[in-house]
């Protein structure tokens, strides 16, 4: 196999480029180990949460050899790894599209494979991302002059690209005992590049972002994007080498697809938002969605917005779920912050049961004052959103994945410059507002929900219209392009 990270899609690489990967990768090798010549056993274990809605297996890498076969006829591997909620958000969309098409999810997360060099490198990783954004929502100076150059410049570098290559080769041994022929959707691009170094015949690199990162490429996979907005910037390379013009990426190596969302949401669409539109013209307590993301950030303004609404909520007029993820420090702290926040509260706490109950109950039933969620297990955390979602009448969110969700929506400020452009998106496509950059202007929003009925109507005629052209049509899509690829 060439490398890499000397040639990305016809581009040569400096030697410069080239020597810093190397470094970079016998870094990582000299901390962590390089197991290359592992021989990784896999074995499927089912799912504790998604096991029920959509027969997930988990993959389970070096723990021995398990009783379940792999189904090298209808199984579908979704790669992914922890890192914030986003990727396994994603994932979650895959494996219920693919459940919905009669094919069978494997989950196969190479953050969970804590004996092995790729976890170990995987991990060292996100605990630096999850640090750059706390720090950027606490400091404005770090904010400006690092973390949003970052997100927005640097990963935009085909020599990021270069470097995370040759990492990669770090984290392919996990594959070892996978069998070769099962497809792969990679819902980061680790999982679909280090499936590409181990011989996996079929990878789909599921792009998350709309603005185009040279981060994101695992070439060797077809990669998929959400929006025609960012079609042209990944096919040509834009600025991925400051001004120069580079080499276009081979036209059948991307695919516009469509947003990733989960069948039950796009199967449901056009009933919820019938239900949000009767909910506001019957009087009923107008319900806003708050999610805390996995790097935990955002709690601050999590706090300006909860107590701008507690009089509204006191007077029936709005309702508040706030899902603080697996982060119960951040429910604790905001009812420390807030005066009579937890009188006026119910609280789901660590039962996922209960939680289910009220998920399914919310969609017809009606709801009143705050309910909190936090789950301690990572798949409760992040799904507990989404259920939520069907319910809710507002989703108040940063805009990163869940920008691109068919509920209405209310942009918080961006945590990286690079997701931006998923407000931007979701603004031109009608179902979501502009990005509110401070406080003053996201409270401003939230009154305009509360106080006038045209917003929530636009956006959601503008998502049953959405529907019709098969925007959220993403996840169905990447799981038919996985699948084909097998059959050529």
């Amino acid at each position: 196999m060439a490398d890499k990270s000397k040639v990305i899609f016809g581009n040569e690489m400096s030697p410069k480029v080239t020597k810093k990967a190397e470094r970079s990768k016998a870094k990582y090798a000299k901390k962590y180990g390089d197991d290359s010549g592992a021989h990784y056993t896999a074995k499927l274990v089912p799912n504790r949460v998604l096991e029920a809605p959509f027969g997930v297996q988990d993959i389970r890498v070096n723990e021995g050899k398990g009783d379940i076969p792999f189904d090298t006829e209808k199984g579908i591997i979704v790669g992914n790894i922890r890192m914030g909620f986003g990727h396994y958000r994603i994932s979650i969309a895959m494996a219920s599209a693919a459940h919905a098409l009669g094919f069978v999810p494997y989950w196969m997360d190479l953050n969970s494979y804590k004996d092995t060099t790729c976890t170990k490198v995987i991990g060292a990783q996100n605990d630096l991302y999850s640090l750059g954004s706390r720090l950027s929502q606490k400091s404005r100076l770090f904010n400006k002059l690092v973390w949003e150059p970052t997100n927005y410049e640097g990963f935009r570098q085909l020599s990021y690209n270069a470097s995370d290559q040759k990492n990669a080769e770090l984290m392919a041994p996990v594959y070892y005992s996978v069998p070769k022929d099962i497809p792969v959707i990679g819902t980061h691009v680790w999982p679909a590049q280090a499936a590409i170094h181990a011989g996996m015949k079929y990878v789909v690199n599921a792009i998350p972002d709309n603005w185009p990162m040279a981060l994101h490429f695992a070439e060797g996979a077809v990669h998929l994007i959400q929006t025609h907005q960012s079609y042209m910037g990944y096919r040509i390379l834009n600025g991925m080498q400051k001004k120069r013009i580079n080499k276009p990426m081979p036209e059948d190596a991307l695919r516009y697809v469509g947003h990733y969302i989960d069948h039950e949401m796009v199967a449901n669409l056009e009933s919820d938002c019938d239900k949000r539109m009767q909910r506001k013209k019957d009087g009923k307590p107008m319900r806003f969605l708050l999610t805390i993301g996995g790097a935990g950030a955002q709690r601050e303004l999590f706090t300006e917005i909860i107590r701008h609404l507690l009089p509204a909520v006191k007077a029936k007029k709005a309702a508040l779920y706030v899902n603080v993820g697996d982060y119960r420090a951040v429910w604790d702290e905001l009812c420390r912050d807030i005066d009579g926040l937890r009188t006026l509260s119910s609280e789901h706490m660590n039962d996922w049961d209960d939680t289910l109950r009220f998920c399914d109950s919310a969609i017809d039933g009606d709801v009143e004052g705050i309910h909190a969620f936090w789950h301690e297990d990572i798949f409760e955390a992040v799904y507990c959103t989404n259920l939520l979602i069907r319910s809710c009448d507002v989703l108040c969110t940063k805009p990163s994945e869940l920008a691109f969700y068919p509920v209405p929506k209310l942009f918080l400020k961006r945590i990286g410059g690079h997701e931006k452009w998923g407000a931007i998106h979701s603004a031109e496509v009608g179902d979501g507002t502009l990005e509110c950059e401070d406080i003053p202007h996201t409270l401003q929003m939230l009154d305009l929900f509360l106080d006038e009925d045209s917003i929530l109507k636009e956006m959601c005629d503008c998502i049953k219209i959405n529907k019709t052209i098969g925007l959220y049509d993403g996840a169905y899509n990447a799981v038919k392009i996985a699948m084909g690829m097998k059959k050529g």
